[in-house]
C-alpha cells in the first residue's frame, strides 16, 4: 500500500473494505484511523487533505475488524467510566453495563476516605478496581484473577495511574489468595453457561472470563458461599439476565442484611449487592 494517502481517501478504502462483515462500516473506519494517527474527531474532520504515513499498518488493521475481531484488541484501548484503559487478548473487554457495578459500590459507602479493605475476584484489565482505587483514595484494594495475562495487563493499567501501592494482584484461584480481612467483595465473575452459543467476535476474548461453568451461576455461588463465611461487609457482583432468581434462591435461609438487585441500561437484571 501507498504511504501518500489523502484521510478523506484512506475513510473510503477502509470503510469500502469494512461495509460487507461490519454494520457500522464508516465510523468504525474513522475510529481505527483515529487510533492509528493518535488524533480526536475533530482533527479527523478538518484535515481531510493530510497525508497518512504508514498506511500498510492502517490496512492490517481494516482486514483484522473485517474478521470480526474487536477494534479494542485492535488498537489496544478501550474506554471505560470516562478513562482510556489499555486493553489486549487475555483480558475481557469491559462493557458499560460494568461501570453500573461501580456505582453500585458508590452508592454503600458514604465515606470516600475510608481506609477499609476491597477485594476484587477477576481482575481482567484492572478497571474495576482502579476506577474503585481513584474514587477511595485512602483504601487498599486486593485483585485477584486465575489468569496471567489478565495479571500482565492489569499491572500496566494499574502503573498507567500510578496505583501500585495501593492495588496488590495476586494471581489464583476466587478469595483462596486472601488470608486478610476482607470489608468489601466486588467481581464480574464469569457467568455464562458452558454449551451456550455465543457472538463470533467473543471467540477472541479469554474463555475462562466468559464461561461460569454447567449453569453458569457456579463460581457466584462459591463467592457468596466464602462471603459468608468470612463475613465480608458487602459483596457486589455482576451477572446473567437470567439469574436473578437462581441467587435469590441459593440464599434462602442464610443469615444476611440486604440483598439488593440492579438492572443494566437495557432493564435486564445485571447483579447485586449482598450485605452481612
Amino acid at each position: 500500500m501507498s504511504s501518500e494517502y489523502l484521510v478523506k481517501d484512506i475513510l473510503k478504502d477502509i470503510t469500502t473494505t469494512l461495509s460487507p462483515h461490519i454494520p457500522r462500516a464508516s465510523r468504525e473506519a474513522q475510529l481505527l484511523l483515529m487510533a492509528h494517527l493518535h488524533v480526536d474527531e475533530l482533527w479527523l474532520l478538518t484535515n481531510q487533505s493530510v497525508h497518512v504515513q504508514n498506511s500498510d499498518k492502517l490496512f492490517e488493521w481494516a482486514q483484522r475488524r473485517a474478521k470480526n475481531e474487536p477494534l479494542e484488541y485492535i488498537t489496544k484501548s478501550v474506554s471505560f467510566y470516562s478513562e482510556e484503559f489499555y486493553i489486549a487478548e487475555g483480558a475481557l473487554i469491559p462493557r458499560p453495563e460494568t461501570e453500573l457495578l461501580i456505582d453500585e459500590v458508590l452508592k454503600r459507602v458514604e465515606d470516600k476516605d475510608t481506609k477499609m479493605t476491597f477485594a476484587e475476584v477477576g481482575v481482567g484489565s484492572g478497571i474495576i478496581s482502579i476506577m474503585l482505587a481513584k474514587k477511595f483514595p485512602n483504601a487498599k484494594f486486593i485483585a485477584v484473577d486465575i489468569s496471567q495475562n489478565a495479571i500482565d495487563i492489569a499491572k500496566i493499567n494499574i502503573q498507567k495511574f500510578g496505583l501500585q501501592s495501593r492495588i496488590e494482584l495476586r494471581l489464583g484461584s476466587l478469595l483462596e489468595p486472601i488470608n486478610e480481612h476482607v470489608d468489601y467483595l466486588v467481581s464480574n465473575p464469569p457467568y455464562i453457561a458452558d454449551d451456550e452459543k455465543l457472538e463470533s467476535n467473543l471467540s477472541y476474548e479469554p474463555q475462562n472470563a466468559l464461561f461460569g461453568g454447567t449453569v453458569g451461576d457456579e463460581l457466584i455461588k462459591e463467592l457468596l458461599d466464602e462471603v459468608l463465611k468470612r463475613n465480608i461487609n458487602f459483596f457486589s457482583c455482576e451477572f446473567g439476565y437470567d439469574q436473578k432468581d437462581k441467587i435469590q434462591k441459593y440464599l434462602d435461609g442464610r443469615s444476611y442484611i440486604s440483598l439488593e438487585f440492579y438492572k443494566d441500561y437495557s432493564d435486564f437484571d445485571r447483579g447485586f449487592t449482598l450485605g452481612l
